[in-house]
């Protein structure tokens, strides 16, 4: 299964039209979608795991190819996951899009150093990323399940929720615990269930949950330390039955940045001289 992924190449110039068809700029995971769908990738393809996951080969090679077509002037992206086609990238071939990755990654390798360059599928923005959070997740799913109910319950509290309490009940249904969510003047009574896993988790959990948490809920909210299917994706949100808030992996190591539990972010200062300002004196 894994040759018939499309290459990173195959994903350059899906990534610069659809782009341009939502009008210049689009999240991780519209532009996920919408490669997928103009691919026609099926979700055998979308459900294989890079690595030990949580995230998709799919997704890490579109990320590879985002960032060398960042490298190449043709799309920017700010820090939080928005992606804008240039004035550069709208005019583009799609033969000049190969011609020039190829040419840019020639340079690297002459300029870098060649651990950095030979692997084809390595990406600056997705090694960043999943290198950490490989090394969190693999510390997660060390703990004993109490204490990833814990920490699930601290990750909620810590992003508003109130009254969280982890029952942990067997024969639940799933349901690992509840909270109160408060949005202004409003509040919204929450069910959550927690599974510490590497896999992706499938339809029939999620459908099990949601047969747990109706008319004793107004959200359902999921978390894992793996990933989802598609299938699970579009079940959660499927029409006509109570929408359940996903969690991956990835998401969850993004919770625990942002609160600081468990990781740790350092910044490194860069000093860097200014001519103007000493042609000025």
């Amino acid at each position: 299964m894994d040759q018939k992924i499309p290459p990173v190449e195959d994903l350059l110039w899906p990534t610069l039209r659809v782009l341009d068809k939502r009008g210049g700029s689009a999240t991780i995971q519209e532009l996920s979608e919408d490669v997928a769908s103009a691919l026609k990738l099926t979700d055998e393809h979308l459900n294989v795991p890079h690595g030990k996951g949580p995230g998709s080969e799919v997704d890490y090679r579109a990320a590879w190819a985002r960032t060398q077509l960042k490298w190449i002037g043709l799309v920017e992206n700010t820090s939080r996951g928005v992606w804008t086609i240039t004035e550069e990238g709208r005019n583009v071939r799609e033969k000049e899009v190969r011609d020039r990755v190829r040419q840019d990654r020639t340079k690297r390798s002459r300029t870098t150093r060649p651990q950095a360059t030979t692997r084809d599928h390595e990406d600056v923005e997705a090694l960043s990323e999943s290198g950490w959070k490989d090394a969190v997740l693999t510390l997660v799913r060390r703990i004993p399940p109490d204490a990833f109910e814990r920490l699930c319950q601290r990750v909620l509290r810590q992003s508003g929720f109130v009254k969280v309490e982890v029952t942990g009940r067997s024969g639940d249904g799933g349901i690992d615990g509840a909270g109160v969510l408060r949005v202004n003047l409003l509040s919204f009574h929450v069910r959550f269930q927690c599974k510490r896993y590497s896999g992706a988790v499938g339809t029939r959990e999620i459908r099990d949950f949601r047969g747990a948490m109706v008319g004793r809920a107004d959200k359902g909210l999921f978390l894992t330390t793996g990933g989802f299917t598609r299938d699970a994706q579009r079940e959660a949100v499927r029409d006509g039955a109570p929408a359940i808030d996903l969690i991956d992996g990835t998401d969850l190591c993004d919770l625990l940045k942002d609160h600081g539990l468990g990781v740790r972010t350092e910044t490194v200062e860069v000093v860097k001289p200014e001519a103007e300002f000493f042609a000025t004196l």
